[in-house]
């Protein structure tokens, strides 16, 4: 999603790049249109023909991120040799850690209350094919039968937390790789179908046994 040169008809889509690309470097308060318009050789008053102030634009750049960060997790799951539910979970931290200006936008627009209706719609839909994929991991016999939307939350506090540990500090990211599999793997404990043949290969105790 870097910036690119802007070609006739393109104009919205290059605004938006750089304007991603300043957010990239410096945060959401770097993203001014002004130096939005001169990245991409515009007048500075050309981004305003498409986006009528400031918060038009970082809208803009806010359904791009998401639409991104979504891409790039489905493609994890797409590319999962085992545990699509895993590999979400995990690509969901690393974007967080590759991009913390991103998350933290996304943190406030996406995964607060306030939605915008676009964004809410393209939330809802993700939230619909994680649960599906959850459903489809249960009927397998991958993950617990519980309720689905207890375990998206929980793996979703899970992961965001994570990230956010990272990104604090608190966490030192030069063991993310290490840590987050050790994390999310600990957390499949608990979720695995206690007699789930991937639960003994991750090395968890058999269930107990009811005595007579």
């Amino acid at each position: 999603m870097a910036g690119r040169p802007y070609h006739h008809g393109s104009l919205p889509e290059t605004l938006v790049a750089h304007a991603v690309q300043l957010l990239d470097e410096a945060g959401v308060e770097a993203v001014v249109v002004r130096e939005v318009a001169r990245r991409a050789g515009v007048s500075p008053s050309a981004p305003f023909r498409h986006f009528p102030d400031r918060a038009a634009l970082l809208a803009a750049v806010t359904e791009a991120v998401a639409m991104d960060f979504g891409e790039i997790q489905m493609a994890a799951v797409n590319s999962a040799d085992a545990v699509p539910f895993r590999a979400l979970g995990s690509a969901f931290v690393q974007y967080a850690l590759a991009h913390p200006h991103r998350f933290a936008l996304l943190r406030g627009a996406v995964l607060g209350a306030d939605r915008t209706p676009a964004l809410e719609e393209g939330h809802r839909a993700f939230t619909q094919g994680i649960i599906e994929m959850i459903t489809a991991g249960q009927r397998r016999g991958e993950l617990r039968r519980t309720d689905p939307e207890v375990i998206r939350i929980a793996a979703q506090a899970l992961v965001y937390g994570l990230s956010q540990m990272f990104i604090d500090e608190y966490l030192d990211a030069s063991r993310a790789d290490v840590l987050i599999d050790q994390v999310i793997d600990l957390f499949g404990l608990g979720v695995l179908a206690p007699d789930s043949d991937l639960r003994r290969e991750a090395g968890a105790p058999p269930p107990p046994t009811t005595g007579h």
